[in-house]
C-alpha cells in the first residue's frame, strides 16, 4: 500500500524544512533583539515589532511564529544569551583541574563580555531598566544562588545551613554588582585584572569552616529572631 504524502504538511523550501526555516528565523530576530537591548543606546520604550523584524531583516508576520507578544520576546532573547553563556562557562570550568575551576569560569564570563559588550549591557546594566529584563535577571541570580549553594554543598562538603545561603546571596549579588560597576566605568581593571580579582576573592570563601556551625548555636541564632 502506498502512503499519500499530506498535502497539508509544510514541504521544503530551496531544500530547507518548514522547522528548519522556522528556527532559523526565531535566530535573526534574537540575533535582533540581542542588537536592540544590548545597544549603547538604549530607549526600550520604543521597542516595536516592526523595529525587531526590520532588525532582523524579516516581514513582521513572522514575529508571531515564535512569539506571542513583545514580552514574550524579550524574555526569549534573555533566556537565549543566558543559556550561550552558561554553556560555555560549564565547558570552560570542566576542562580544568578542579582548583582552577574559579579562574576559570569567571574568566569565561568576563571575557564574553568584554568580547560582546551587548551581552554586558543585557545582564549587567543598570541602565536598562525594562520590567521583563529586571524580573529576568531577579530569576537568573535566584537560580545562581540556588546552584552557588548547593556547589558549597556538594564541592566543599559544608553542610546546608543558612550561612551557605548567605554565601551564595553574596557571591552571586556581589560578582553581578562589580561586573556592573566594571561596566559602567566605575572599576577601571582591564579584563585579565578583573578576573583574577574576583576569582581571588572567592577562592577565599572556600574555607569549609565558615560555614560551620554547632547546632545548638544555630537554633540559638534562630530562636534570638523569632
Amino acid at each position: 500500500m502506498v502512503t499519500m504524502p499530506d498535502a497539508s504538511s509544510p514541504r521544503p523550501y530551496r531544500g530547507i524544512e518548514a522547522a528548519d526555516r522556522l528556527a532559523g528565523r526565531r535566530r535573526r530576530l534574537l540575533a535582533a533583539g540581542l542588537d536592540l537591548l544590548g545597544a549603547e543606546q538604549q530607549d526600550i520604550s520604543e521597542l516595536t515589532v516592526r523595529g525587531i523584524c526590520g532588525e532582523a531583516g524579516l516581514a513582521a508576520r513572522y514575529f508571531y511564529e515564535s512569539f506571542a507578544d513583545k514580552d514574550q520576546f524579550v524574555s526569549g532573547v534573555f533566556d537565549w544569551v543566558v543559556a550561550e553563556l552558561a554553556a560555555t562557562t560549564q565547558a570552560a570550568v570542566a576542562a580544568v583541574p578542579a582548583e582552577e575551576r574559579t579562574r576559570a569560569g569567571m574568566a569565561n564570563i568576563v571575557r564574553t563580555i568584554a568580547g560582546d559588550a551587548r551581552i554586558g549591557r543585557l545582564l549587567f546594566s543598570t541602565q536598562l531598566a525594562n520590567s521583563v529584563v529586571v524580573r529576568k535577571r531577579a530569576e537568573s541570580r535566584a537560580l545562581m544562588v540556588m546552584l552557588s549553594g548547593q556547589h558549597a554543598v556538594d564541592t566543599l562538603r559544608a553542610p546546608a545551613n543558612e550561612r551557605v545561603k548567605a554565601a551564595a546571596h553574596f557571591v552571586v549579588g556581589g560578582v553581578a554588582q562589580t561586573i556592573s560597576a566594571w561596566l559602567a566605568g566605575d572599576v577601571q581593571l582591564g579584563p585579565d585584572q578583573l578576573v583574577d580579582h574576583l576569582a581571588a576573592l572567592l577562592e577565599e570563601l572556600t574555607n569549609p569552616n565558615l560555614y560551620r556551625v554547632t547546632e545548638i548555636a544555630e537554633g540559638a541564632t534562630t530562636a534570638s529572631r523569632d
